[in-house]
């Protein structure tokens, strides 16, 4: 049996392209998997990366405050830097402009958490860094949106922070005390946990997709372009940047994978509510979430196969 889930989870980018075909071409195969599912299903893959984790792992991390100042940094500095880059360089009309650069300017998104778990990367390193960018958005979000985009965006802090606590820090703390007071318990549940979050993203992105089959389908090529160059380059930026300073091969791939991923959720929900006469920004917003949980799944598959060195 754990060959048959080590052969699945290994193939998750498959599954993961192979589902957002389907529900794009046939919105009704997925439609039905909206909100509730979406919370649930992240919930329990939360979970299960709460029962691989020990209290020593969070004091692991507070050892190297450098990582978590260099990561949150990066987060709100270079990728809101990138998304302004694809806007110019792709000379997109002024609605997916927005939409990028939005999404750019975006905290972390807990999508990273699991893409983290799957790469064998520090899991509570970016739970702490989805957090503190989450807490932050209020401020750095609507001022990198406004100097990028010249529009102000007006953020609930409160409700990140309540959505980032009930699936993100509650599910974690949950398994996490779980492995600590019923440890035997912990490895019998958490066996399922990679299989469990492969299951989550492979039916959170048809989901996504389904729901926003026509704005996609109207402007595709470019945003397929846009998105894919945005995330490959935040991707790609956040793991040389720590390599620079010299730091270890699992902390490179956490802040690789939280400035490469964003809350694409938190970017629709806002463009839909200020930018509402500019379709492509939701639209846009949508469809980089789809986009990052791809390149996150090949990402993934990729470093699962490589253990870091520390």
């Amino acid at each position: 049996m754990k060959r048959f889930f080590d052969w699945f989870n290994n193939l998750y980018p498959v599954w993961l392209v192979g589902l957002a075909t389907v529900a794009f071409f046939w919105p009704s195969t997925m439609i039905w998997f909206d909100k509730p599912w979406i919370f649930w299903s992240l919930a329990a893959s939360m979970l299960g990366m709460g029962l691989t984790l020990n209290p020593s792992d969070f004091k692991a991390v507070a050892r190297v405050p450098g990582a978590v100042v260099l990561g949150f940094g990066a987060q709100y500095t270079l990728m809101p830097l990138c998304g302004w880059l694809v806007a110019t360089v792709l000379r997109l009309e002024p609605g997916l402009a927005v939409g990028i650069i939005l999404v750019a300017s975006c905290p972390g998104g807990m999508a990273s958490n699991m893409i983290s778990y799957l790469a064998r990367a520090n899991v509570a390193l970016s739970v702490i860094l989805t957090m503190a960018s989450t807490v932050m958005a209020f401020f750095f979000t609507p001022m990198w949106t406004s100097l990028l985009a010249g529009n102000r965006v007006p953020v609930d802090v409160l409700g990140m922070c309540l959505s980032a606590l009930q699936l993100t820090v509650a599910p974690v703390a949950l398994g996490v005390l779980i492995r600590w007071k019923l440890p035997r318990t912990a490895d019998r549940i958490g066996a399922c946990g990679p299989t469990v979050a492969v299951l989550a993203f492979t039916l959170v992105t048809g989901g996504i997709v389904a729901a926003s089959a026509e704005a996609i389908r109207a402007s595709f090529f470019s945003l397929v372009l846009a998105a894919a160059m945005l995330h490959l380059i935040g991707f790609f930026v956040g793991y040389v940047v720590t390599k620079v300073f010299r730091y270890p091969e699992s902390v490179a791939r956490t802040v690789s994978i939280e400035v490469g991923m964003q809350n694409g959720g938190l970017a629709a929900a806002l463009a839909k509510q200020h930018f509402a006469a500019m379709p492509l920004a939701a639209a846009g917003a949508v469809f980089s979430g789809v986009m990052q949980n791809i390149v996150g799944g090949f990402v993934a598959a990729w470093w699962k196969r490589r253990k870091p060195d520390a």
